[in-house]
């Protein structure tokens, strides 16, 4: 398997704007029926379905996976920080309901 988007974001090789690219390889990759999108791109099911639905997550998911840690157990104050950013109200709405759902955030 090639390295991951994701790895190669970390070793500091690719942008996070350049994920489309990888996407786009995947798509071209004859072997790519043998491999899901999420783990071409090195991403977890969780943290592929929170980039879907929310782009700018990115960063998110690869500043955790720098640490060492899952996008779930960084620290609170850097993932209230992604409704922060959120580009409109909805997308706010889905990162504070994720994180209610982890437990990160409580029910108010």
């Amino acid at each position: 398997m090639n390295i991951s988007f994701i790895d190669v974001c970390i070793s500091g090789d690719a942008f996070l704007d350049e994920v489309d690219d990888y996407v786009d390889a995947w798509h071209d990759d004859n072997t790519s029926e043998d491999v899901e999108l999420y783990e071409y791109l090195g991403m977890t099911w969780q943290e592929y379905s929170l980039w879907v639905t929310n782009p700018n997550i990115l960063g998110s998911i690869v500043n955790a996976r720098k640490k060492g840690l899952s996008l779930e157990s960084a620290p609170v104050h850097e993932i209230h920080a992604l409704a922060a950013r959120a580009s409109s109200k909805e997308e706010a709405q889905r990162v504070m309901s994720w994180l209610k759902r982890i437990g990160k955030l409580d029910e108010a």
